[in-house]
């Protein structure tokens, strides 16, 4: 069975950081990439980061790629996405999704097949 668990979701305040976790299991770990979304309260779901292993690159939204990094655990297949200098304006639900997107559909939600079940992530001011 195909699943995809996040983790580490919570309440923290601005300027502090946070880690989410990403294990994908049964058919969804047998996937080449893994990216994070988020949707904010009101708003659509949105790109975050992903990570295409096979290539060993990342990729990141331009409102996050100076404070956000991804890594992945390859003795486990999790992945990680560090979260520094967090502002208020992240607050949303986080998803992550496991696929085999092709470069052009890294950043977009219809690259993944699976799809967790989102963690909050809540940034005071």
């Amino acid at each position: 069975q195909a699943q995809v668990q996040e983790s580490g979701g919570g309440l923290v305040q601005a300027g502090g950081s946070l880690t989410l976790s990403c294990a994908p299991s049964g058919s969804a770990s047998e996937t080449n990439a893994v990216g994070w979304f988020r949707q904010p309260p009101g708003r659509e779901r949105e790109f975050v980061a992903a990570i295409r292993w096979s290539q060993g690159r990342s990729y990141y939204a331009d409102s996050v790629k100076d404070r956000f990094s991804l890594s992945r655990d390859r003795a486990t297949g999790t992945t990680y996405l560090r979260m520094n200098s967090l502002e208020p304006e992240d607050t949303a639900v986080y998803y992550c999704a496991a696929g085999r997107p092709i470069l052009s559909s890294l950043r977009t939600l219809r690259g993944y097949n699976y799809w967790g079940q989102g963690t909050q992530v809540t940034v005071s001011s």
